[in-house]
């Protein structure tokens, strides 16, 4: 099975590229839904966090994305602790993910995964397509956002690899300044010229094990 990573950093318009592969049936493992499961009541990093961190519990129990963050950027241990607790949940479910397709027979699947680069997660896959986009339109795109600030964006922009850094690491670009409609091309042609070729990662997973 081939493992495609999708990235990209903050709004670079990767969450739409997703939907794409997944219109063309290709199935994707989403590391910020997983990030949302295990974050919502009753989920397991609730536990850990709320012992890790004050004050970042929601009124339903789950835990307050937004006070959590401020707790930790701009601070490299909190963040640390963080990356420590939640990591290894993410990647238990994309484990999860990866096994039932196998069992499937799917041939390719995508990992969107906005930190590849980021977590050292090159050698996890066997693809890496990356969403990009100028960097005005990307600040542009970000601080349309809800609950977003010039500050938070800049801690967050800093702390993730250039872009120009993911596109040299990248075996297709998709540029999403040029429109949908280029966008959704450019995944049909990927789609279409990975469709005979095998994945590896998982084969050498196998042989380490």
């Amino acid at each position: 099975m081939l493992l495609i990573g999708l990235t990209g950093s903050i709004g670079m318009g990767k969450s739409e590229t997703a939907k794409m592969f997944v219109s063309h049936g290709v199935p994707l493992y989403d590391a910020d839904a997983a990030v949302h499961k295990i974050y919502a009541p009753g989920g397991e990093a609730v536990a850990p966090l709320s012992e890790a961190f004050e004050n970042i519990q929601n009124a339903q129990g789950g835990i307050d994305r937004e006070a959590l963050s401020k707790q930790v950027l701009g601070n490299g241990d909190a963040m640390k602790k963080l990356e420590a607790i939640v990591h290894p949940l993410v990647g238990k479910a994309q484990l999860e993910f990866i096994g039932q397709n196998l069992e499937n027979k799917t041939p390719m699947v995508v990992l969107d995964i906005p930190l590849l680069f980021e977590t050292g997660g090159k050698s996890r896959v066997d693809v890496i397509v990356v969403v990009s986009a100028p960097y005005e339109l990307q600040r542009e795109r970000v601080l349309k956002r809800s609950g977003m600030t010039v500050e938070k964006f800049d801690a967050i922009h800093a702390k993730q690899v250039p872009d120009k850094d993911k596109r040299a690491g990248a075996d297709f670009v998709i540029e999403t300044d040029k429109g949908l409609e280029h966008a959704e091309q450019e995944v049909t042609s990927i789609i279409a010229a990975l469709k005979d070729r095998k994945g590896t990662v998982l084969e050498k997973m196998r042989g380490q094990a």
